[in-house]
């Protein structure tokens, strides 16, 4: 079965020529984009029903734009002055870059893991006096507060948003050749959405093994898989399966 067209589960890139664009211009194929779970922040009411004060952290740990974003959000609504001494802990440069929407960078403390939460273990190790405040979703990995805990620092979690199901209705009776999922939320949502949903030749393709697990569990075919060492991301993965199901 050919693909002519794709829906990706996430908003369109921002950027000009971004792979997806690529894979647009070589393979000739139709890629639409359309977030299937979207993010709701809490109000303060509900942040100070979790017993946090913000006057009481020292330094704060960014998974994400969105945790920047309702960070600063909630700060504001309760009239809380980020003090200029509060160290930012950023789990890569493009959410430390992000924080600039906010604060001066050259003038406030922040420092940047590479990529995964693993890798800002050593940073937050040498700041082991700093309380810590981890403003998340209610959807975290596990493994971040499991790493937290045994790190011997005082921290606090905070849900300041949550995740929450698109409502996809209007794409009842619209098909596409290939789906596109990056979480288990987005499983989840196309189920909740089309419960009936039936596969048949629709392909899905899925990034990360907690997709995998969410999509197999769902009793989904999985029929593109990425990271691979071969294909480390969904472009590449896409294009290899479209450059063989396209020749044939």
């Amino acid at each position: 079965m050919k693909v002519k067209t794709i829906l990706v589960s996430q908003p369109e890139p921002k950027v000009e020529n971004s792979p997806y664009s690529k894979l647009i211009d070589k393979e000739k194929v139709k890629v639409d984009f359309r977030p299937f779970i979207h993010v709701e922040g809490v109000d303060a009411k509900d942040v100070r029903q979790q017993k946090i004060d913000l006057r009481d952290h020292t330094a704060i740990i960014l998974t994400s734009r969105n945790a920047v974003d309702h960070f600063f959000r909630i700060a504001e609504e309760m009239r809380f002055k980020v003090p200029d001494s509060m160290k930012y802990f950023c789990q890569s440069e493009a959410v430390a870059y992000y924080l600039q929407k906010y604060v001066v960078y050259r003038k406030r403390k922040i420092y940047v893991g590479k990529r995964n939460f693993q890798e800002l273990v050593p940073l937050i190790k040498k700041y082991k006096s700093e309380k810590f405040l981890l403003p998340s979703s209610d959807a975290l990995k596990d493994s971040i507060p499991e790493i937290l805990n045994g790190l011997d620092i005082v921290w606090k979690r905070g849900i300041f948003y949550k995740t929450v199901i698109s409502d996809l209705s209007d794409l009842r009776n619209v098909y596409y050749d290939v789906l596109v999922f990056f979480s288990p939320s987005g499983i989840e949502s196309l189920l909740q959405n089309f419960p009936d949903f039936d596969q048949r030749d629709t392909r899905i393709a899925v990034f990360g093994n907690s997709t995998v697990d969410a999509a197999t569990d769902a009793g989904l075919r999985i029929d593109i898989k990425a990271p691979t060492p071969e294909t480390p991301s969904m472009t590449m993965a896409l294009q290899k399966y479209i450059t063989e199901a396209n020749k044939r």
